[in-house]
């Protein structure tokens, strides 16, 4: 299933689409099993510019604006950061660059700024040309026939039938996860592309798509394990061998929330100073580097946005 190109920026990626390059990032983040910390500012912080902006916020800001962050986390006000509360400003986080980042594509998509994005301006930004083809014939090109099922996503993101999509329809074309509207899209989507027998579920077989077991192994590679393991463990919640409709939904959608919860366990497990499972305001100050270097402050990068340190959020 494609629901079109995205920026390696965010967390958010639909789909994995880049499984291989997150193995690649996974090895450098946890060489040798150890957590390098510097990874994670270095992955935000690798132009220059972003470099030289951090460095000019003094060590007085910092501060200042890291404890209207960790009130703000602390949403009962009771003076502690449970995982909970960690957990779910992590996926406030996501899904706010998320939405900011749809933001700044639309300007860029609409090219004769008329406040929406036709068809016609997306093809021109994406390939720089108006692709054309009709609903039958296959393009010779296999990227360019792929961009076929992201036409039928751009026209049931357009809700009014208009000539392009308003910012809020172009926010459900490129994160229709985010948008009830879309719901059923991304699953008929996800059906078309897996369920080969059509029945309205995806089996085990048809989750692991053309695998074939080598008949001269004696098992399976350790891929097809942990992908057997996801179906069984995760994605089956009725223990019935196959995904229905809404089963199928927590596995075409990336599930932020599993990523937070990790990442706010990891936290309270460095920072957790006495053991009590979850973070004051000394501990996380004592351990600021940490702090500024995880997904609860988008790797420092929420220090530098005022929708996250300022007091009205």
């Amino acid at each position: 299933m494609r629901l079109g190109p995205r920026p390696v920026v965010l967390v958010l990626l639909l789909l994995c689409a880049a499984v291989a390059g997150a193995g690649k990032a996974e090895e450098l983040h946890y060489p040798q099993g150890e957590h390098r910390a510097d990874y994670d500012r270095e992955a935000l912080l690798g132009v220059q510019e972003d470099v030289d902006e951090y460095v000019k916020l003094g060590h007085e800001e910092q501060q200042k604006r890291l404890q209207s962050i960790i009130k703000k986390i602390d949403s009962d006000s009771d003076g502690f950061l449970t995982e909970s509360e960690l957990s779910q400003w992590i996926q406030m986080s996501f899904k706010h660059y998320a939405m900011q980042e749809a933001k700044q594509q639309f300007v860029e998509y609409d090219k004769n700024n008329d406040g929406t994005v036709t068809w016609d301006e997306y093809n021109i930004q994406m390939y720089d040309r108006v692709i054309d083809f009709d609903e039958i014939t296959a393009l010779d090109d296999a990227e360019e026939e792929s961009f076929r099922q992201d036409k039928k996503r751009f026209e049931r993101a357009n809700q009014d039938s208009g000539p392009g999509l308003s910012l809020e329809e172009f926010i459900a074309f490129e994160h229709p996860e985010e948008v009830d509207y879309m719901t059923e899209f991304v699953i008929q989507e996800a059906l078309e592309e897996h369920d080969k027998n059509g029945d309205g579920y995806v089996s085990l077989e048809e989750f692991l798509g053309d695998y074939r077991r080598d008949p001269t192994a004696n098992e399976d590679p350790e891929w097809i394990l942990v992908e057997k393991d996801r179906f069984v463990n995760d994605y089956d919640k009725d223990n019935d061998g196959r995904l229905d409709p809404q089963e199928l939904l927590s596995w075409v959608v990336p599930n932020n929330q599993g990523i937070a919860q990790e990442e706010a366990l990891h936290l309270i497990d460095e920072m957790d100073l006495n053991g009590d499972k979850k973070l004051s305001k000394e501990e996380i100050l004592e351990n600021q580097d940490l702090f500024l270097t995880s997904e609860a402050t988008d790797y420092g990068r929420q220090l530098h946005d005022d929708y996250f340190y300022h007091d009205e959020l």
